[in-house]
């Protein structure tokens, strides 16, 4: 959700050199952080609700707000800016971030922006995920002008980039992946499940837990105490939950009992 104005249109590999540095005594520093739209990613929001101790509803409802995606009709997060005249991230003070730690990938990432393109008709009908990315140049950014060099690779790595590209890699496969059989978009139930599993984890586990879902599905009990326990291992599954219900992949197994007993019912 980059402005495209930012957006140099030139494709990087990981080996692309470039120079680069921000820092407090930078005059441009945290102008970067006023007015822009930051795309929230699942694990970027998994991050951010623990580190500020809310529940997922009290982070999505204090500090997001919903942006649909008009072509698929995915519903997409977004930080939501100060309402002031500068348009401030709500994290962001004179001396800098104050979750840096834990700070979304987009920011981690600039002033790299990161793309990916599904490769089709190689054999056997495989599919291959290409990455690439490009370089986000706003006016007023100094940083360039810093004597640090690096890579592409050597930057998300520093940044820590690389953990969340990790984390995000099934959400981001769902996102490439929009076109789905014998429908033009997502209805509204199914736009709210998507909400509910990618970016609403606690409801989502309440849903899971509360619901005739484990009675349906076919998940060991090691698996079950995972998605109990541990919140990476629930939005993981999430992923799953969203390409099995989506009809873009058999993620999940319907239990062979419950299809028998509608086979007898029939």
């Amino acid at each position: 959700m980059l402005s495209m104005d930012a957006v140099v249109p030139v494709k990087l590999t990981l080996n692309t050199k470039f120079k680069f540095r921000c820092h407090k005594d930078i005059k441009c520093f945290t102008r970067c952080c006023n007015n822009i739209d930051i795309l929230l990613t699942p694990y970027d929001i998994l991050r951010l609700k623990q580190r500020l101790g809310l529940s997922s509803e009290e982070f999505l409802s204090q500090y997001t707000y919903i942006k649909v995606d008009k072509k698929s009709s995915y519903p997409y997060t977004m930080l939501k800016m100060m309402d002031d005249e500068e348009k401030k991230c709500p994290f962001v003070t004179p001396q800098g971030c104050i979750i840096y730690t834990d700070r979304p990938a987009q920011c981690r990432y600039y002033p790299i922006g990161q793309g990916a393109l599904i490769r089709e008709g190689l054999k056997n009908d495989e599919t291959e995920i290409e990455e690439f990315y490009f370089f986000v140049r706003v006016p007023h950014c100094l940083g360039f002008e810093e004597d640090k060099g690096w890579t592409v690779e050597s930057w998300r790595i520093d940044q820590g980039g690389s953990l969340y590209d990790e984390m995000n890699r099934g959400w981001r496969d769902i996102q490439l992946r929009r076109n789905i059989p014998g429908q033009t978009g997502l209805d509204e139930k199914r736009q709210a499940l998507f909400y509910m599993a990618c970016y609403d984890i606690d409801r989502f586990k309440r849903f899971v837990f509360g619901s005739r879902l484990l009675d349906i599905v076919d998940l060991d009990k090691e698996e079950i105490e995972k998605i109990k326990t541990d919140e990476i291992e629930l939005m993981k599954f999430g992923f799953k939950y969203i390409k099995y219900i989506m009809m873009l992949e058999q993620t999940l197994k319907v239990k062979d009992a419950v299809i028998k007993d509608k086979i007898e019912k029939k």
